[in-house]
């Protein structure tokens, strides 16, 4: 469970973005180039008491794989 920065509230966990007008959301790539390798897509945690957003990734294998 995810604790929020402002509040220390217990976060709701699991969402999703989506780009505004688009059926798709946004991905993690390895890096700046056009063709990087996409990573994973971001979770979202959202905190119920104050609105606090928290972008987060579940799998850190592949990032850790990536960062060799």
């Amino acid at each position: 469970m995810r604790k929020c920065y402002r509040c220390q509230s217990d976060m709701e966990e699991g969402f999703d973005i989506k780009v505004e007008r688009g059926g798709y959301g946004i991905q993690i790539a390895s890096n700046t180039k056009i063709f990087a390798k996409r990573i994973e897509k971001p979770k979202v945690a959202i905190c119920p008491q104050c609105g606090e957003i928290s972008l987060y990734v579940e799998s850190l294998d592949e990032i850790k794989n990536t960062t060799k």
